[in-house]
């Protein structure tokens, strides 16, 4: 693992910390979205299956933040429709990042993140409740995309949009499913043999202020922004980074 870092571009300690706020300020204003944002454009110095793992360390934290401070928003019974289908994901999910090659991870990780993107920015709002029942497909793609891409959220966050109105009751139950993901997901690459690496623990610690600065701008954001703006911001950047990791792919 550490000759990925020795071997990487200069510019990698450049860009990664600005790419972390960028990511994080998404994340403190919606509850999600880092690991979509920032992936495609470290993958460019990174493998994916480094970052990954590299990933659900920080969000572990930073949901655990968010979460925690507004743990009275959090809709629980739509925590106890999702979680069960969600750990089924999360199996069928190791098991592709373990088998899958690298070369294949990166252009779908484009084309996912363009689609979550495009969706997110020409439906910004949701007309009709759906269906408890999606429950279901949500929390087995959502585990398994989380799993592979680390990027889980916006496909609960389409659900929860759905089912919830309140924009901070969205939020708060985000963070709570990413905290739970990011937790379980540490577990199963542990026992893969992805996590336990001391290069990505150190970069967990390196890019952990730079984490904390994003979520600090980011929920400033989150208080003057409606739902719809929130949607189509986040879905712009998310295109923009998607699009650019097509390319180099």
């Amino acid at each position: 693992m550490m000759e990925i870092l020795d071997g990487a571009s200069p510019w990698l300690f450049v860009v990664a910390p600005l790419v972390i706020i960028v990511a994080y300020t998404v994340f403190g204003l919606s509850g999600f979205g880092s690991t979509v944002i920032s992936v495609p454009i470290l993958a460019h110095f990174l493998p994916v299956s480094f970052l990954v793992p590299l990933m659900v360390l920080l969000d572990m934290t930073s949901a655990t933040i968010i979460g925690t401070a507004g743990r009275e928003q959090v809709a629980v019974p739509e925590l106890k429709r999702i979680i069960p289908f969600m750990f089924a994901g999360f199996v069928i999910g190791t098991f592709a990042l373990v088998k899958v090659p690298e070369d294949y991870l990166r252009p779908a990780l484009a084309v996912f993140t363009i689609a979550i993107g495009l969706n997110s920015i020409l439906n910004p709002r949701i007309h009709s409740r759906i269906s408890p029942w999606w429950c279901i497909p949500t929390g087995i793609v959502g585990g398994s995309v989380a799993t592979v891409f680390g990027a889980g959220g916006p496909i609960y966050a389409t659900y929860l949009s759905g089912r919830l109105q309140d924009k901070t009751e969205i939020r708060s139950t985000m963070s709570a499913l990413i905290s739970i993901s990011a937790i379980t997901r540490a577990i199963l690459y542990s026992i893969a043999g992805l996590l336990l690496h001391m290069t990505i623990l150190l970069g967990g610690l390196a890019l952990a202020p730079f984490v904390f600065i994003g979520l600090k701008i980011g929920h400033r954001i989150h208080v003057g922004l409606t739902q719809e703006q929130m949607r189509r911001v986040v879905g712009a950047i998310v295109v923009v980074t998607g699009t650019l990791l097509l390319f180099k792919g």
